[in-house]
């Protein structure tokens, strides 16, 4: 089995920037309106997820990795949270909350 050297190769991190990318060309595209807060909350915690995956890994310990991770997944419920209020706002569609 292969060892990861770089967070840059973890499947979680990778997800997490690509969300982190449709996310941003979402709000880059004016569909959140002038709504800064709800966007700034987004943005923080979208990037929180990637952020403490990296983080994490970087410490060069597993429980410290771990309790990264436990970070990173409250953070992905954060942004949960934070969607539906996007979704019932009509920001988002149903199928793209999904």
């Amino acid at each position: 089995m292969a060892t990861i050297e770089r967070f840059e190769d973890i499947f979680s991190w990778k997800e997490a920037r690509g969300l982190n990318c449709t996310l941003g060309k979402m709000i880059d595209s004016g569909r959140f309106k002038n709504n800064y807060r709800l966007i700034n909350q987004i943005e923080g915690s979208a990037g929180s997820i990637m952020d403490n995956i990296a983080e994490g890994f970087d410490r060069n310990g597993n429980k410290e990795f771990v309790q990264f991770l436990y970070i990173s997944k409250a953070s992905c419920a954060e942004l949960r949270s934070q969607l539906y209020r996007a979704l019932d706002r009509h920001y988002l569609t149903v199928e793209e909350f999904n």
